[in-house]
Order: C-alpha cells, then structure tokens, then sequence
C-alpha cells in the first residue's frame, strides 16, 4: 500500500508571494495526493489564482517551497508541466487558431499520436455539444465555449495533475455534469485535481479536502465534515462554514437585516 508521503502530487510549505504592501500568499501550506480533488476557496482577491500560478511556475515565489512530483516548479517547468493539464479562469488560448488547430498543434508539442488524439478530442466535443464550433475561429466562439475547448486542450494528453481555476465559468448545466463527470474518470485513474472556484455546491460535491484561504492565509483545510467540526457548525451547508472561517458570517447577517428593514419600510410606505 502506497504511503502518504509516495502519494503526495503536491507539496506546498510556508508559500509567500506579496506584490507591493498585498500579502497575496501569505506562509501558507498544503499537500495535494494521488487521486484527490483538492478545492481551494476564498472571497475574490484571496489569493487562490495566485497559488495556482506559483504552482504552475508562471510567478516566482517570495519564499517558501514548492515540490510538484517531487520537483521545483522553477528548476523543472518542462517536465513538470508535461504531467499537468491547466485552465484558467479567462481562456488563455490561440484564439487567431481553429479548435482543430489549436489541438493538432498540442498535439504536436506534446507529441501525442495524431488519430488517437482526434479521436479523443471528437469525443470531447461531442460530450460538450461544441462538435460544430470545431473549425471556427477561436476568437469568435462564445466565453462558454472558448472554456470548453480550453478544458479540453487541458485533458487530451492524459495529465497526471489538473489545474484549474474557476474551469466551470460561463458553461451550461449540462456542460458542467459533463465536466464533472470527467473529474471523475480522471480520479479514478489515478489523476488529482486541485482547482478554485465560488461555487460553494460544486466544492462539496467534488472535493475530498478544501482549504479556505482569506487575505492570503490558510484559514481551515480538511475535509468538510473536519471543517464544519473546526467551526462548530456541524449540521451547517459550505456556504455558513466557508462565511464562518473567512469572517464573513456577522456581516452577512448585517446585511440582511438592512436589506429587510428597508424591504418592510416600502411595504408599509405602499400600504
């Protein structure tokens, strides 16, 4: 049986990275295993995509250490981002290019068989109800769409990682439980995941442990039944938990109480 240690994906300690007078990581430590899904949640301008771009190598860290299959995102980029699938929040792709070129040319570089992977990625589009956007200029493609075709440039070399932040901005219903249903096959073949997102329903759903960040710490990680026990809150939903943690709870209640106040005062004003 594999150990913790031979399972770790990710290994993450004492992160830093301020830009200016902003701590937007501030000390901050995590692992990631084999097979997880690991959910990273914050308010906006909490520090996850930050995180995953210091994972990926494309920010240098301030301090602290990172190790990704045992290697430094900084020294090993090349052949740490030939295991790992990337999204990011706003599609980051050749628009200039055609969904077919854009995978013929990933293809290419990751040198991928050409008919295993059209295969693939016919599947992909399929599944996601994108067949006909195939040989449309990427640039002209809907937000939603343009995600879609980013998900997949992301999975069709079988990565050993995911990154993925915010993956399920601007899709469909439909197109989500298509999504999720691939988070699942790659987990159970031995794929991890860690992403970002706001959607409070998707984290509980998918993630085997969260960590809540807020103002660039680490303020609760574990499971969700371990983080509603750190709260106290256990027959709470993520949603009070994740407000608890990141002290957001009284001042929601406070809102809510003005919003209500002024409600009832244009009723008895109509009446």
């Amino acid at each position: 049986m594999m150990s913790m240690i031979e399972s770790e994906i990710i290994n993450v300690h004492n992160l830093k990275k301020y830009f200016d007078d902003v701590k937007a990581v501030n000390d901050i430590s995590f692992n990631v295993y084999k097979g997880e899904v690991f959910g990273l949640l914050g308010p906006n301008g909490a520090g996850k995509t930050t995180t995953l771009k210091l994972l990926l190598g494309l920010l240098e860290p301030l301090g602290g250490e990172i190790k990704i299959f045992g290697m430094n995102p900084e020294r090993d980029e090349v052949k740490i981002k030939s295991r790992v699938g990337y999204v990011s929040e706003e599609p980051l792709i050749f628009k200039s290019l055609t969904p077919k070129d854009l995978f013929n040319f990933i293809a290419s570089i990751r040198k991928l068989d050409e008919e295993e992977t059209t295969k693939k990625v016919k599947e992909y589009l399929e599944s996601l109800e994108a067949i006909d956007y195939y040989q449309q200029i990427i640039a002209t493609l809907s937000h939603g769409n343009k995600q879609k075709m980013q998900i997949i440039a992301s999975i069709i070399h079988e990565p050993d990682l995911l990154i993925l932040d915010e993956p399920l901005s601007g899709l469909d219903a439909k197109s989500v439980r298509v999504v999720k249903e691939i988070l699942d096959i790659h987990t159970e073949k031995g794929g991890s995941v860690i992403f970002s997102t706001h959607i409070m329903e998707l984290a509980e759903e998918l993630c085997d442990r969260i960590a809540i960040i807020n103002k660039g710490k680490i303020v609760g990680i574990g499971t969700f039944e371990e983080l509603k026990q750190q709260t106290n809150k256990m027959g709470a939903r993520l949603e009070e938990v994740f407000l608890r943690l990141t002290e957001q709870d009284n001042s929601v209640v406070e809102i809510v109480k003005k919003l209500r106040k002024s409600y009832k005062s244009k009723i008895k004003e109509m009446e």
